[in-house]
């Protein structure tokens, strides 16, 4: 597929995700943890929860998730003690089919996620919010159009379905998430974990570490090896944050 793959990696996928990493400006390595090994590898990996840092997130698109089924994430975020800011994100993407000019903007990335059987790349116009207004707006007290840059904005109406205007968007959400960053001694890297609470309770708890285009094989086995050495399964289901979330509130907007 172009940009995006699942299940196990044939050759030819491997051979595309290759590529597209070449053309990436970084690569995230994800691995999410079923709920009922959470504990256990927050213990294994010797986590402290008072370090974390606490989020609120926020995904706009219609009941019917047309957005989603269009490639696009719209999304804002509150983060705790350092300010709201907003992304829009589009997967999957080539990067060298995207323009030019749009790849020298410094506000916009193409990353490829890469988990256990299963790649994909984006691209994602993020932008930082001079006043915290996403609480407000997602209140409905401000359009939503206002957490996004003139800059985001052209680019969500390049790629979003005809007639679907950022301000008749549904809010979905927020979803709390603990967020911690962390370097064990002896992994060498930084590590990321994000455990994303959803208002009925369930969890998802997704380790990652972010690498150059030029280092992920070698990343991806020492990371292997690393959690291996801690007792840690990385041959469970992969879950992805994003489509619980929309799954889960679009439901509710029914």
């Amino acid at each position: 597929m172009a940009g995006t793959s699942s299940g196990p990696l044939s050759g030819d996928d491997l051979v595309a995700a290759m590529a597209l990493i070449d053309e990436a400006d970084s690569v995230e390595l994800k691995l999410t943890i079923p709920d009922s090994a959470r504990w256990s590898v927050i213990s294994a990996l010797d986590m402290d929860p008072l370090d974390a840092q606490m989020r609120q997130v926020y995904f706009f698109d219609t009941p019917d998730l047309d957005l989603d089924r269009h490639g696009v994430v719209v999304r804002a975020r509150r983060v705790q003690g350092r300010g709201d800011d907003s992304v829009v994100k589009l997967r999957p993407v080539v990067p060298h089919e995207l323009p030019a000019e749009l790849r020298r903007e410094d506000d916009f990335v193409v990353e490829v996620d890469a988990m256990p059987g299963g790649f994909v790349c984006s691209g994602s116009y993020k932008g930082s919010l001079g006043r915290p207004i996403v609480k407000e707006a997602a209140a409905g007290k401000h359009p939503l159009s206002k957490l996004f840059s003139k800059a985001q904005r052209k680019f969500y109406a390049g790629h979003a379905p005809e007639g679907v205007e950022i301000d008749d968007l549904k809010v979905l959400g927020p979803v709390t998430v603990l967020k911690l960053k962390f370097a064990p001694p002896e992994y060498g890297r930084r590590l990321v974990a994000e455990v994303w609470v959803y208002p009925d309770g369930s969890r998802i708890l997704e380790l990652s570490t972010k690498c150059t285009p030029a280092e992920p094989f070698q990343v991806a086995a020492e990371t292997k090896a690393f959690l291996a050495g801690r007792g840690i399964d990385i041959g469970g289901e992969q879950q992805t944050k994003t489509r619980t979330a929309l799954e889960f509130f679009a439901g509710q907007t029914k």
